[in-house]
C-alpha cells in the first residue's frame, strides 16, 4: 500500500516534475527539451583525465542498479574537468542529449556535484533522463550542516549515512560538535582522561559508559567527507561548555557548583593555555580544514565562581579587564591567537562580536534569532558571517503543530519557513552581502538519543535548507519544491531514514526522547 501511495503521488506531480526536473537543490537555471537518454548496459562512462576518469567509474558502479535492459545502439556520459572555464567555484554544466550526457565544470568540487545532479535524475527516472540543459552554481559558498554528539552520541555509521545525503543535497560543510557538558567525544592522546573520564554519560544519563571517536575513526570519517567535496570542521568548545573536560582535569576547571560544576576552563591558569594548546595541536593534525570552532556561548551560565576565586580577581585587575566580561573576552582573543599561529581561522557564536577579537582571525556563527543587531553588528565590524539562528534553522525545534517534543519559541520550524530563509531577514544584510559567506543547520541533541528520531528531526528539513543554501533566490519557489518533495522522501525510503512526511503527518510517528528537566529547554 506504501509504495502504491508515493506511485500515486509520483504520478499526479510528474508533468510538472519533468517540467522543472527533480532536483534537489533546485538548479540555477533549467530547461528541459523532448526526448530522453536512457542508461542501459551499452551505456559508457568515460573522463578525460584521472580526475574525471576517478569520477567517472564511481558513477559507473553507482548505476549498476538501475541501467536498463541491453540496446542495440551505445551512447555515452562524458566527465569534462576544464580549469580553464568560466564555472564558479562549485559551479557546473550538465547537459542531457539523446546520444550524449556532459558532465563539465572548471574544479573537482563542481564535477563532482554535476554527478550528483545525475544520479538524482536517474533515480527519478528510473534509469531515463530527460534532454534538457542545466548551468548550476550555489548562492552560498557556505553550506552547513552541525551535529552535536557531545549531548548524544551516534557513531561513525550514522555520520557516514548523513554525509552521504548531504553529498547528494550539494552540501560542503560537516561541523561537528564533539565537546560540551556531557560528554567529550574525540581521542587527544596527551590527554587520555577525557575519553577514559570525559566520555562517559551523555544527557540523559550521566553514568552511561564512555562513547568517542578515536583518532583513526576521525582521520577515516574526515577522508570520507573529503571524498565527496564536504569539509568537516570540528568545535572544541570554550571557555564554557568544558564540563566534560573538567570532569577529567579538575586542575584546569573554573569551579561551580551543581548544575555549572566545571562549566568554564579556569581563565587565568597558564595550565588551562598550555592544555589548550596542546589539544588544538592534535585537532588540527586531523582536520585539514582551515577553520576550528570554540564556542564561546554562554560562558555566564557557569562563571559563578570568577566573581569569588582571589586568583580570578586578582587577575582582573592585574590586566585591567575591568570585570568578568573582560576576562571572557581576552580568553576568546588569546585563543584566536593561538589559532592564528597554527594556521587556522577561528570560527564562534556570535558572542565573540564583542570580544575584540579582529575580523581578520574570526569568522562569526550569527545564532540568537531574537538578537538581529547582533547580526548587523557583526557585518559593520567586517566579520565574515554563517547565518545560522534559532528560528528557524536549528532542527531540534519542533517542526509541526501536533508534535510535542522538542524546542519552542513562540512557534515551530517548519520546513516552508526553513526554505525560504534567508529571504525575511536579508535586509539586514544590505550592503554587506559579501560577507554573508552562507547557512546552516543546526541539530543539538539533548532530547535526541535515538538515531531514529534523530532522522525524524533533520528530514526533510535538510532538503529545504540545502536549497535555501544553493538555489538563488530568483529560482526558488516554495510551493514547487514541496510538489516535488515525495521524490526526495521516496529516496530516503530506500536509505531506511525514519523522517517525517509532512504530506501524511501520520505515516511516521514522532519518536519519544528521554525525560529530564532542562531549564534550557527554550535557550
Amino acid at each position: 500500500m506504501k509504495k502504491v501511495l508515493t506511485l500515486c503521488c509520483l504520478l499526479i506531480i510528474i508533468p510538472e516534475l519533468w517540467a522543472q526536473l527533480p532536483l534537489f537543490p533546485t538548479p540555477a537555471k533549467q530547461s528541459v527539451q523532448k526526448g530522453n537518454f536512457t542508461i542501459h548496459n551499452q551505456t559508457t562512462v568515460e573522463g578525460q583525465d584521472e580526475h574525471s576518469r576517478q569520477l567517472a567509474a564511481t558513477l559507473d558502479k553507482e548505476l549498476q542498479s538501475i541501467r536498463l535492459a541491453r540496446k542495440e545502439s551505445k551512447n555515452t556520459i562524458k566527465f569534462i574537468l576544464n580549469s580553464t572555464g568560466d564555472q564558479v567555484k562549485d559551479g557546473y554544466r550538465l547537459h542531457v542529449t539523446p546520444e550524449v550526457v556532459t558532465l563539465e565544470a572548471s574544479s573537482p568540487s563542481g564535477l563532482f556535484y554535476a554527478k550528483e545532479s545525475l544520479l538524482q535524475l536517474a533515480r527519478a527516472g528510473e534509469g531515463t533522463l530527460p534532454t534538457c540543459r542545466i548551468e548550476d552554481a550555489p548562492r552560498y559558498a557556505w553550506r552547513g550542516f552541525m551535529l552535536d554528539e557531545s549531548r548524544h552520541f551516534f557513531g561513525k555509521e550514522k555520520v557516514k549515512q548523513y554525509l552521504d545525503i548531504m553529498a547528494s543535497l550539494r552540501m560542503n560543510i560537516f561541523h561537528w560538535h564533539l565537546t560540551d557538558e556531557q560528554g567529550w567525544r574525540i581521542e587527544i592522546k596527551q590527554y587520555p582522561k577525557l575519553t577514559t573520564v570525559g566520555a562517559i554519560g551523555n544527557w540523559h544519563d550521566p553514568q552511561a559508559p564512555a562513547t568517542f571517536y578515536t583518532q583513526e575513526d576521525i582521520k577515516e570519517i574526515v577522508a570520507y567527507a573529503a571524498q565527496r567535496q564536504i569539509m568537516i570542521i570540528p568545535e572544541f568548545d570554550m571557555p564554557g561548555h568544558a564540563s566534560a573536560a573538567g570532569r577529567a582535569y579538575p586542575e584546569i576547571s573554573g569551579g561551580g557548583e551543581g548544575r555549572w560544576q566545571h562549566f568554564t576552563y579556569h581563565p587565568c591558569k597558564e595550565e588551562t593555555f598550555q592544555f589548550i594548546n596542546n589539544v588544538l595541536d592534535e585537532i588540527v593534525s586531523l582536520f585539514p580544514a582551515p577553520y576550528i570552532h570554540i564556542g564561546g556561548d554562554e560562558v555566564h551560565f557557569g562563571n559563578q565562581s570568577w566573581f569569588t576565586d582571589p586568583q580570578i580577581q586578582q587577575f582582573i585587575a592585574d590586566h585591567n579587564l575591568k570585570n568578568e566580561l573582560g576576562l571572557e573576552h581576552y580568553f576568546i582573543r588569546r585563543v584566536a591567537d593561538m589559532l592564528t599561529q597554527k594556521g587556522r581561522t577561528m570560527i564562534g557564536w556570535d558572542e565573540i562580536v564583542d570580544s575584540g577579537v579582529s575580523p581578520t582571525q574570526a569568522i562569526v556563527m550569527w545564532w540568537r534569532h531574537d538578537k538581529p543587531s547582533q547580526l548587523v553588528k557583526a557585518l559593520e565590524q567586517g566579520f565574515r558571517v554563517i547565518m545560522t539562528p534559532r528560528r528557524p534553522l536549528y532542527g531540534d525545534f519542533v517542526q509541526y503543530g501536533t508534535h510535542t517534543v522538542g524546542r519552542t519559541w513562540n512557534g515551530y520550524n517548519s520546513i516552508e519557513d526553513i526554505y525560504r530563509f534567508p529571504d525575511p531577514i536579508i535586509h539586514f544584510t544590505k550592503n554587506y552581502e559579501d560577507q554573508i559567506i552562507g547557512l546552516q543547520l543546526n541539530i543539538w541533541t539533548e532530547r535526541i538519543a535515538q538515531p531514529k528520531r534523530l532522522d525524524f528531526m533533520v528530514f526533510p528539513r535538510l532538503a529545504a535548507v540545502a536549497e535555501a543554501a544553493w538555489t538563488p533566490a530568483r529560482s526558488k519557489e516554495c510551493s514547487l519544491f514541496m510538489q516535488k518533495l515525495p521524490v526526495f522522501l521516496n529516496y530516503l525510503d530506500t536509505l531506511g531514514i525514519y523522517y517525517f512526511n509532512p504530506f501524511r503527518p501520520e505515516q511516521h510517528a514522532e519518536p519519544g526522547a528521554p525525560e529530564k528537566e532542562d531549564i534550557l529547554q527554550n535557550g
